[in-house]
């Protein structure tokens, strides 16, 4: 069989050699440009994942929510993991904490301005969940459970995804808030609303994750 993935992998290079891609025509761009003015956003990506797919993102959304709470239903039942492994030395610690302040910052940029420049909600929650798991592995495990508890962050969760459903529902209905000037921090209508609110709930579900994991696993 080895013999036959050497000749496909082969094959297939010659391809990309012989066969290059062909080049974007008129057509391909006039879709471009039409989804462009119908969001009222540059980010193409945006205005596909927020109006062309919005039953997509809607579900993409849900099913995320679902494995939050697969993750705290499977692990609900162990014991609790004696040993916590975590960064102790002072330049480590250092460097996870300033990383974790660069993510956080990206990601409210990519939540903020994510319809006029690459990123997003998704993105942007990817980012926020990246900061919480560097802050996690350099703090008292018991701090950031304290601190999950004392801003409701499960509550919030749950509030952005039923917020986002309404929100989305209403953009499906045509209610629609003014797109405003194409480039302009507020345009877009809902879609800088909906890149937040995901950008919200991906954050919060992955400090959950985290938790769960360093709770009952002892590390990420």
């Amino acid at each position: 069989m080895i013999w036959v993935y050497m000749a496909a992998g082969i094959a297939l290079y010659i391809k990309m050699l012989a066969f290059p891609s062909p080049a974007m025509d008129a057509t391909e761009l006039s879709i471009v440009e039409s989804i462009v003015q119908e969001s009222g956003v540059p980010n193409t990506v945006s205005g596909i994942i927020f109006r062309n797919r919005l039953y997509d993102t809607i579900f993409e959304v849900v099913v995320f929510t679902l494995a939050i709470m697969g993750v705290r239903f499977l692990l609900a039942d162990e014991t609790p993991s004696c040993a916590i492994y975590q960064f102790t030395d002072t330049p480590s610690i250092v460097l996870a904490r300033l990383g974790a302040t660069i993510a956080a910052l990206i990601g409210i940029e990519l939540a903020i301005r994510g319809h006029l420049s690459p990123g997003g909600g998704f993105a942007a929650g990817v980012a926020g969940g990246t900061a919480i798991g560097l802050i996690a592995i350099t703090s008292s495990t018991k701090w950031m459970e304290a601190i999950y508890q004392r801003w409701r962050a499960a509550t919030w969760e749950k509030v952005s995804v039923l917020i986002f459903i309404v929100v989305a529902a209403l953009t499906l209905v045509g209610i629609e808030l003014p797109q405003g000037d194409l480039g302009a921090l507020v345009s877009g209508g809902w879609i800088p609303v909906l890149n937040i609110l995901v950008a919200i709930k991906v954050a919060l579900g992955a400090w959950a994750a985290v938790l769960m994991f360093i709770r009952y696993r002892g590390l990420l």
